[in-house]
């Protein structure tokens, strides 16, 4: 069942992999408002025979991945989690990608930008960003080290979109998911710009780029970067004026934590290419996020 020529919803039909996550709840929203038909798969990504029966009852025109696990409360959990990391990080996703495949059938995975760090020829500040054909240099959390691998295998699947998700935002500041809510909770943050996604804007871009069969690697983040600090700041502005936070460094954080974090900035000239009209990630912020919230 293919798109026809102007992608209309009523050729559109999408099974959705992550029901109980984030992405995966905010993606079934998007179809509801935007007319597409959408189920959520009930099959286990590791188990090949409940996809398969997902893919011939639910007969979609494109299926999205956004399973899988990040741990709880943070990827430190995988640490201590390595068999169950690999079942889904890994075996799950590619088991669902060769299924994909073999049904024709594009697949847009929500995967990860935390798969670099800032090093010589990226250093922080720079605005030099990792491209899509960058081989990653991240390897300091397990769950970095299993989605690396995982993406160098999918470079084979020529039907796959990999979309490199970092620090995703949203304008639900209720969410603990929410890379802002989790750090105007924190005791003490590290101050480091990175590159972030902001949902709002990019998961319907993501639907766009189903519609547009679009496949292969992109950084789907926002233009530019953004610390930890910026944000912060924005947050006392714009939603709480008595707002404190105390800061740390790397080394600092590095004894609360089990694995080191990665921190980078990813090149999206590919994405914003493709999109021209996507903002830059303070304009995001502001436009999609902190406007939003504004508590007068």
């Amino acid at each position: 069942m293919g798109v026809d020529a102007n992608g209309s919803s009523s050729s559109l039909n999408f099974l959705i992999y992550g029901r109980t996550g984030w992405i995966g709840g905010l993606l079934g929203k998007l179809c509801e408002s935007q007319g597409i038909s959408y189920t959520y798969g009930s099959g286990r990504l590791q188990d090949r025979q409940s996809i398969v029966a997902d893919i011939e009852t639910v007969k979609p025109s494109h299926v999205f991945n956004a399973a899988g696990v990040t741990g709880r409360p943070n990827v430190d959990w995988c640490e201590s989690h390595k068999v169950e990391t690999i079942r889904t990080n890994v075996a799950g996703t590619l088991t669902l990608a060769d299924i994909c495949r073999e049904k024709g059938l594009v697949l847009i995975n929500y995967a990860t930008g935390c798969i670099f760090e800032y090093d010589s020829g990226h250093p922080l500040g720079s605005g030099i960003g990792f491209k899509e054909e960058d081989t990653p240099n991240f390897t300091g959390s397990f769950y970095s080290k299993t989605k690396a691998m995982v993406e160098e295998l999918l470079k084979n699947y020529e039907n796959v979109c990999t979309l490199r998700v970092r620090m995703p935002i949203s304008s639900d500041l209720s969410n603990p998911r929410n890379f802002i809510t989790k750090i105007a909770r924190y005791e003490k943050v590290v101050d480091i710009p990175n590159s972030m996604t902001i949902l709002d804007e990019l998961l319907p871009i993501s639907i766009e780029m189903a519609k547009r069969n679009l496949t292969g690697i992109y950084n789907f983040t926002n233009p530019g970067v953004v610390s930890h600090n910026d944000i912060l700041k924005m947050y006392k502005e714009y939603i709480d004026p008595s707002f404190t936070w105390k800061n740390f460094t790397l080394e600092e954080q590095a004894k609360v934590i089990v694995a080191p974090r990665s921190n980078n900035e990813l090149d999206a000239t590919k994405l914003k290419t493709e999109f021209p009209e996507m903002l830059s990630i303070r304009e995001s912020l502001i436009k999609f996020v902190f406007e939003p919230n504004k508590k007068t």
